[in-house]
């Protein structure tokens, strides 16, 4: 049986589509073994180049794997593929290089590879691509929440971002494939799906009269599905549809992540973000008042080119006006090639340090405050598989429909079942309780893990 090892780096979507090459290899009949400690047939190495240091550790995985094997097919894919074919070919061993496209095309490159050995770069244009790539996941290994991509690309081509260049312009995928791709996800026994894609809340805008409202009530309409999650959302994008279906649709957690980035509106503008403070707090406000209790948690860059104390002050006190539930924070990191990288005013690496340990001591105190007024409450928990504690320790780890992460006493039967646990205490990353009950509707099949 011939054999596979992957290696995916950066973001979720990257991991969605390594789990969708890996059904293509799964259809050749090919069995799939770890990276580290086996030796493959074929290497895939899903690349990342969000940062620079994103493209050094592609390139020292892709030598790692050529040294393992040297006569395995070494293949590369990704958005660093994407943007640098050339310096992935340059590197000794490398066979084929696909980028964020063609995926489907892969296991003809690979039977062609294997028998004449000549490498081939296969990237091409995605500024002129239009069409969502369709590649099914139709199960997670290991996994008690499922991903679904909708949307794949991004228009707002942010000074510090590159990802425009490496996925392409945004593109939505078919509505009717997103509801059957849902089915067999709840038909293979998940009880939560989280929507995803590179600029999630986009969906739709490549769509005639069908925008991501009309896709979550369709979504909600799917038997047996317990929990609709959206992995991002940009402020700008949630509109009174979205709300009400927020507002409306028990499946639909109370969680939502919405990055700011910054705090402040020259900073904001030079970013091009396209909303002021203002305008992000009018819907944070509209968001909490039509979801009381709702969790928003969100994503921070610091120190980016010409950020002043006073500005990074200002961003602090907005930060800590929105009552966030979590804070990702980020200090700003060059991207060759991206407008911002070529900024006068870089920040000091110990100026942006410090304030980055600030924006996480906030962060935890935010946390914990959110966290707080939920305990005596009884929330709906579906444990997972991944509790770094388990398995035999007699506790379980799971999330609430608003993102509190639970640690709770229970055994393994419990991993995918829809939990009532009562809330004991608040902690800063989780929070303990304990069982109530277990709706015995919502039994997960054994089919989960795949």
């Amino acid at each position: 049986m011939p054999s596979v090892a992957f290696y995916t780096l950066g973001c979720k979507v990257n991991f969605y589509d390594t789990e969708a090459i890996w059904q293509l290899f799964k259809n050749e009949g090919y069995e799939q073994v770890d990276f580290e400690t086996k030796t493959a047939d074929v290497y895939l190495i899903n690349t990342c180049t969000v940062t620079n240091t994103g493209d050094k550790k592609s390139r020292q995985i892709i030598r790692r794997a050529v040294r393992r094997n040297p006569d395995a097919v070494i293949a590369v894919t990704g958005c660093y593929a994407q943007t640098s074919p050339a310096e992935i070919m340059a590197i000794p061993g490398v066979d084929l290089v696909i980028g964020t496209q063609d995926r489907d095309k892969l296991m003809t490159y690979i039977h062609q590879i294997q028998e004449d050995r000549k490498p081939v770069n296969a990237v091409r244009n995605i500024m002129k691509t239009r069409e969502f790539e369709e590649l099914d996941v139709p199960d997670f290994a290991e996994r008690t929440r499922a991903f679904l991509k909708i949307q794949e690309g991004c228009n707002n081509f942010c000074t510090f971002c590159i990802i425009p260049w490496s996925r392409g312009l945004s593109r939505s995928r078919d509505p009717k494939s997103v509801i059957a791709q849902a089915r067999q996800l709840v038909a293979a026994g998940y009880k939560e799906i989280v929507l995803t894609g590179i600029h999630t809340g986009g969906y739709g805008d490549d769509l005639e009269n069908y925008k991501l409202a009309d896709l979550l009530w369709d979504l909600d309409k799917v038997e047996g599905l317990e929990r609709i999650r959206i992995s991002s959302i940009e402020a700008s994008q949630i509109d009174e549809r979205v709300i009400e279906v927020l507002n409306r649709s028990p499946k639909m957690c109370r969680h939502l992540h919405i990055p700011l980035q910054a705090g402040d509106d020259s900073v904001l503008k030079r970013m091009r973000r396209k909303y002021t403070t203002e305008e992000f707090a009018r819907k944070i406000e509209l968001l909490h008042e039509a979801m009381p209790g709702v969790a928003i948690t969100t994503d921070v860059i610091v120190g980016f080119p010409g950020e002043t104390d006073e500005m990074f002050e200002a961003g602090y006190d907005f930060m800590k006006r929105m009552k966030f539930a979590e804070m990702h924070v980020f200090p700003y990191s060059k991207r060759t090639g991206t407008p911002a990288a070529r900024m006068e005013d870089q920040v000091d690496e110990e100026v942006k340090n410090e304030r980055v340990h600030r924006l996480i001591d906030l962060s935890e105190s935010m946390q914990l405050a959110y966290a707080q007024p939920f305990v005596g409450q009884t929330l709906d928990v579906i444990p997972e598989r991944d509790y770094k504690g388990a398995p035999g320790t007699g506790f379980v780890m799971g999330y609430s429909g608003n993102y509190i992460q639970v640690v709770f006493e229970g055994d393994e039967s419990l991993v995918g079942q829809l939990c009532r646990v009562r809330i004991t205490e608040a902690g800063v990353n989780e929070c303990r309780g304990e069982l109530v009950s277990t709706a015995a509707s919502t039994v997960h099949q054994a089919t989960a893990a795949g």
